[in-house]
C-alpha cells in the first residue's frame, strides 16, 4: 500500500491538498472553520434536515458501473453530480473528486449575478429565517443542472421528492417549490463542466489514497484512512486489518462521530473500489455491489420491482441516497432498516469474501440478534443477488413512519407470495421493526401456503402472525400498534393481488399517505 500523502481535490475551481488533520473532520467543519466558506450551514449535524446540502462531483466512469436500466447517477458530459450532507461526510472521501457549494454557484450563473435557483428564491419568497435556504438552494441547482441537460422540465410532485431531504422552518414549502418551477422558466445557466473535468481526470494520475495523522483524542496515536481502488487490493487490506471501521456513505458511521464522540481508530473506505459499485443482470439475478450508491441500487430495483417505488421515494432523503449504500444497510443490520426486509422477501443471497475466499448465504441466515450478524472476521459483504422476478410472483412492500418523507420506519414489510392456478405455492412475509432483527413471519407463511388465495387464507395468516413476533413498544410505535399494523397490511397485501377486483394503484397510493 502506498505511503501517506495528502487529500486532494478540486474546490472553488482550484485542486487543493490538505494535510494534518484528523481523517474524520467532516466536509461542513473543513469548509466553515478552514476554508472559510460559511454560505453551507450546519443544522442538524446528522444528516437530517438538508441545511449543509453539497453537491460532490466526480467523474461519469467512477460511479456506479452499471448496465442495468434506471440506475440514478447524474451525469452531465463526462462527469457526475451527487447531492450529499456536508456535516456527515469525512473530508478523506473526497479524494479525487469536486466539492461544489453555494459560493460556485454565481460563476454558473454569469452573466447574470445569481442562480436561477437563487434568483427563483428571492422572487417567490422562498426564504425566511434563511438559515436552510443554501441547502434549498443547491438541491435545487442539481435539479436544474440534470433536468436542464436531460431536456425535461420535473413536475411539482418531482421537485418535492427531489426535496424531500430538506426541512424548512419557516415557509411551509410552497413559495421553495414555487421558486423550484419558477426557476425552469428563467434563462438557462449553462453548468460547463469542461473545466471540472479537466481537474478530475488531472488527479486520476494520484495514487489510491493512504492518510495518516495523529489522534490528539488517543494519546498521539497515529489514525490511517485507506481507500483502495481494487477489490483485490480492498480485500487483501479488509483480511490483515480485520479491527479497522468499514466506512461507505457514513451515513450512519458519521453519527457515531459527530454524536457519540467514538474512536473508530483505522477507517478502510469502500468508496473508491468500481468493483463494488456495478450493478447488472448475471444469470437471471440481479446483482448490486456492496459499495452501490442506494439511489441507484432501489432505482435498479425498482427496474424489476415497480412496487417498490413508493418505499424507494421513502428511504431517507435524496442526499442520504446518493452516500449511503445498500451494502451498508444491509450489513449494519437495524431491525428497522428497510433494505433487509424487502430484500429477504425477495430471496436475496449475499456473497461474503474474506481475501480470496468466497461465500454465498441467504439474507435471511445472516442476522444472528440485535446488530450482529455472520460476518467473519476480515470478511466483508461483496455483492447481493436477488433473484429476478417470476410469472407467479406477487410482491408488495409497505413503510409506516410517522412522517411520510425522510423518516425512520416504525414497520418496514416486504410481501412476496407466489401463485399458481389460484394457489399459494410459496410465501415470504419479511418484516422490520418487529423484532430484534429483520426476520421471516414463518407462522403466517405457513398457514398460506397450499391454500387458495381467499379471505379465510388471509384470516388464517392474519390470526398466526401474532404467534410469530412479539414486538417492542418504544417512540416511534406500541407493541400493540406494531401487531396491528403486521396484520393489516396482510390484508392489504390481499386487497391489491386477490384476483377478484384488486385493489387499484390509485387507491393504494391514498392509503400510503394516509398511513
Amino acid at each position: 500500500m502506498n505511503t501517506s500523502r495528502p487529500i486532494r481535490f478540486v474546490h472553488r475551481g482550484q485542486t487543493v491538498s490538505v494535510d494534518g488533520i484528523s481523517p474524520l473532520r467532516t466536509v461542513l467543519d473543513w469548509l466553515r472553520e478552514d476554508a472559510h466558506c460559511t454560505g453551507t450551514k450546519e443544522g442538524c449535524g446528522e444528516g437530517d434536515c438538508g441545511a449543509c446540502t453539497v453537491i460532490v462531483a466526480e467523474l461519469a466512469d467512477r460511479v456506479s458501473a452499471t448496465d442495468a436500466p434506471g440506475t440514478a447517477a447524474t451525469v452531465i458530459g463526462s462527469v457526475s453530480l451527487r447531492p450529499v450532507n456536508a456535516c456527515i461526510r469525512f473530508l478523506p472521501t473526497l479524494d479525487g473528486k469536486a466539492l461544489l457549494t453555494v459560493e460556485d454557484l454565481a460563476a454558473l450563473a454569469a452573466p447574470a449575478s445569481l442562480h436561477p435557483a437563487q434568483q427563483a428564491m428571492v422572487d417567490c419568497h422562498g426564504s425566511q429565517c434563511g438559515f436552510c435556504t443554501p441547502g434549498f438552494v443547491m438541491t435545487l441547482a442539481h435539479s436544474h443542472a440534470c433536468h436542464t441537460a436531460a431536456g425535461t422540465v420535473p413536475t411539482r410532485q418531482q421537485l418535492a421528492d427531489e426535496l424531500a431531504g430538506n426541512l424548512c422552518r419557516c415557509t411551509g414549502y410552497r413559495p421553495i417549490l414555487d421558486a423550484g418551477e419558477q426557476m425552469f422558466k428563467r434563462p438557462a445557466a449553462t453548468f460547463d463542466t469542461t473545466a471540472l473535468a479537466a481537474h478530475l481526470r488531472a488527479l486520476q494520475s494520484d495514487p489510491p489514497l493512504t492518510y495518516a495523522a495523529p489522534n490528539p483524542a488517543a494519546g498521539g496515536r497515529v489514525d490511517h484512512f485507506f481507500a483502495p481502488r481494487t477489490l483485490d487490493e480492498f480485500a487483501a487490506l479488509r483480511e490483515a486489518r480485520p479491527d479497522a471501521r468499514l466506512l461507505a456513505g457514513a451515513t450512519d458511521v458519521g453519527l457515531w462521530v459527530n454524536k457519540q464522540f467514538r474512536d473508530l481508530g483505522d477507517v478502510l473506505y469502500v468508496g473508491e473500489v468500481d468493483e463494488l459499485k456495478r450493478i447488472g443482470v448475471v444469470g437471471g439475478e440481479l446483482r448490486i455491489g456492496a459499495a452501490a450508491p442506494l439511489e441507484d441500487a432501489w432505482s435498479a430495483l425498482a427496474v424489476h420491482w415497480p412496487a417498490l417505488g413508493d418505499v424507494w421515494r421513502r428511504f431517507a432523503g435524496p442526499p442520504v441516497r446518493h452516500a449511503g449504500t445498500l451494502g451498508g444497510n444491509i450489513a449494519n443490520g437495524s431491525p428497522i432498516g428497510d433494505g433487509a426486509p424487502i430484500l429477504m422477501a425477495l430471496d436475496a443471497r449475499l456473497q461474503l469474501r474474506r481475501g480470496s475466499r468466497t461465500r454465498v448465504l441467504a439474507l435471511d441466515a445472516f442476522y444472528v440478534d440485535y446488530m450482529k450478524n455472520r460476518l467473519e472476521p476480515g470478511e466483508f459483504v461483496e455483492h447481493i443477488a436477488v433473484p429476478l422476478p417470476s410469472a407467479t410472483q406477487r410482491f408488495r412492500a409497505y413503510k409506516i413512519s410517522k412522517r411520510y418523507d425522510c423518516d425512520i420506519s416504525a414497520l418496514c414489510a416486504g410481501l412476496r407470495i407466489d401463485i399458481e392456478g389460484g394457489v399459494v405455492t410459496g410465501a415470504r412475509l419479511a418484516y422490520g421493526g418487529m423484532a430484534a432483527v429483520v426476520k421471516r413471519a414463518a407462522g403466517a407463511e405457513a398457514a398460506m401456503i397450499g391454500r387458495p388465495w381467499d379471505a379465510a387464507t388471509l384470516q388464517a395468516a392474519m390470526a398466526a402472525i401474532d404467534h410469530d413476533f412479539t414486538p417492542l413498544t418504544d417512540l416511534r410505535a406500541s407493541s400493540a400498534y406494531r401487531q396491528q399494523t403486521s396484520r393489516n397490511l396482510l390484508r392489504r397485501l390481499w386487497l391489491e393481488t386477490r384476483d377478484a377486483e384488486p385493489l387499484q394503484a390509485d387507491q393504494t397510493s391514498v392509503w400510503a399517505r394516509a398511513a
